[in-house]
């Protein structure tokens, strides 16, 4: 049995339950009503973190190895065909792309809107892995997480715990750390 702060205690079938549970809200595209971050769900959210993490990781060693002998910016254009097709798939094999309804003009003028900001960043991103170390591009792309803390506490009225924001402070002075030079 183990537990996660502020959770019920979890035992293996309750952890395959929520495992199922995940699953059929990412293959289904909805959640049946249920919040997935309820905490009977969080510690198998917090063990899908670190695996998600750990491929995200793994990105950006593959993007360094790949950016070497070609134009940092068709390296990206590669990425970018490979994630559309990636998730036309996963949309496809799931029967989403059957369910599609209508999209407000709010809504494709967000989506539009973090569109090119994920192209002019992965644009930078793979220029900044083209010219310097991944071990300090990485971390310096990662103080986008405290900007989003801090856009999220300004312009959508979210509220950090004490604890989400010494999180954020160590996120920040890790990336500061990395980045210095010695």
């Amino acid at each position: 049995m183990t537990s996660f702060r502020g959770t019920r205690s979890v035992n293996p079938e309750s952890s395959d339950r929520d495992a199922r549970f995940l699953v059929r809200c990412f293959a289904s595209g909805r959640n049946d009503g249920k919040k997935i971050h309820e905490p009977g769900h969080l510690p198998f959210l917090a063990s899908l973190g670190v695996s998600v993490r750990r491929v995200a990781a793994l990105t950006a060693i593959f993007a360094k190895v790949g950016v070497e002998d070609i134009n940092s910016d068709l390296a990206t254009l590669i990425r970018t065909v490979v994630v559309l097709i990636s998730l036309a798939a996963i949309l496809f094999a799931t029967g989403q792309l059957s369910q599609v309804g209508p999209i407000s003009t709010r809504s494709w003028v967000f989506l539009l809107l973090s569109g090119l900001g994920t192209g002019a960043s992965w644009l930078c991103y793979f220029r900044a892995l083209k010219l310097g170390p991944a071990t300090l591009v990485a971390p310096i792309d990662k103080l986008s997480v405290v900007l989003v803390a801090l856009f999220g506490v300004v312009f959508l009225g979210e509220r950090p715990s004490p604890g989400g924001w010494l999180g954020i402070f160590l996120i920040a002075a890790g990336a500061v750390l990395i980045a210095v030079k010695r």
